[in-house]
Formats: C-alpha cells, structure tokens, sequence
C-alpha cells in the first residue's frame, strides 16, 4: 500500500513536472527568437530577469479569461499597455516597487495555440518591435497563460531593473524568517543528535 501511494505520488510529481516545462518551452522559444531577432540588429542579447518574470507571470494571468478575437495574432493593440485596476496588487505578488518597474515595457499578445512562430512575429512585426529594437532594454521576463504571453522588458536604470522592493516591513519580514528557520534548524540538529 505505501509503495502504491509512493507510486502515485511520484507520478503526480513527474507530471506537474512535465507540465511546467512544456509551459516553459514555449516562453524558452520566444526568448531565443526575441535574442536572434536582437543579435540580426546588432543589438546585446537580453537577459533573464526573474522578477520581471514574475510580474509577466502575474500579467498574463490577468488576460487568461480573455478571448483570443484575432485569429492572426494579438488582442490588444501592440505597442499598448493595458490597464488593470489591481496593478499594485500585481507588483506586490512579485515583491515590486512602481518606482523601479516605470521604465520597462509591457507587452501582451493573444495568439491561439501559442504557434511559435506567430507569437515571435506577433512581437518583432508589430509596433512592440519599437521596443525589441532599443538598446536601453537589457533584461526580459516572458509569462504566459493559455492563448496568451507577456514580455516584460527591463533596464539597468533605477526605474526600470524590476528589482525586488527593500522596504523596512520586507527586511522585517525577512529577519524573522531567518530566525525562525535558524531556532528550527537548531531544535532539528539537537533531536537528531
């Protein structure tokens, strides 16, 4: 019986496991399209922001109850940020402060199956490839959802790095944790030994 439900167990793992990376190829893909499309303009390769990953995660999240009305691509007007009510909430989820995300860029598309191809080109033949070509742009957070996937370009300005907010009640939190885990780690360590 417990090598059944270690069976079961194991399997639920592998398959979540399974899940998320096929999740993750297709933003994988969309980021090695976006570089070659950078380096075929002799621009540096953007990096990997986890935090505006983050925040792309939570974005496209927002669009995933929203319909796919343009069977040749993006839903919005590219090149435009939506609006959404509950942005704080957004950033929040992701630790951000407005003041160091104002100047990235948000970039939502809608494209029904999430086609590679479509979805790179829905990126550098639109008005968001105003973006993709400027050089201030150095990091990228890709999120998706369904038929939809957010990037989220970043800068090495203070106002656009996506870095993670440093306010005193995070740092208090954060001292607390530490703690918390060292007195467990020691009460582990003494029962052990």
């Amino acid at each position: 019986m417990a090598f059944l439900r270690f069976s079961l167990f194991f399997s639920s793992i592998l398959l979540s496991t399974l899940y998320v990376k096929c999740d993750n190829d297709e933003e994988d893909v969309l980021f090695q399209g976006v570089n070659k499309y950078r380096a075929s303009l002799n621009l540096t390769s953007l990096t990997k922001n986890d935090n505006a990953n983050c925040f792309a995660e939570e974005f496209a999240d927002q669009f995933k109850s929203q319909p796919c009305t343009n069977t040749t691509g993006a839903n919005t007007v590219p090149g435009t940020e939506p609006n959404f009510s509950n942005y704080p909430d957004l950033l929040t989820k992701c630790h951000l402060n407005i003041s160091d995300t104002r100047d990235g860029s948000i970039m939502p598309a809608c494209v029904p199956g999430l086609v590679p191809s479509i979805v790179l080109s829905n990126f550098t033949q639109s008005l968001y490839s105003q973006s993709l070509n400027d050089s201030k742009y150095t990091g990228i957070g890709i999120g998706s959802e369904d038929n939809w996937i957010v990037i989220v370009l970043t800068t090495n300005t203070p106002g656009g790095t996506f870095a993670p907010e440093t306010s005193n009640g995070a740092n208090f939190i954060s001292k607390i944790g530490l703690v918390f885990s060292s007195i467990l780690l020691l009460a582990v360590s003494i029962i052990l030994f």
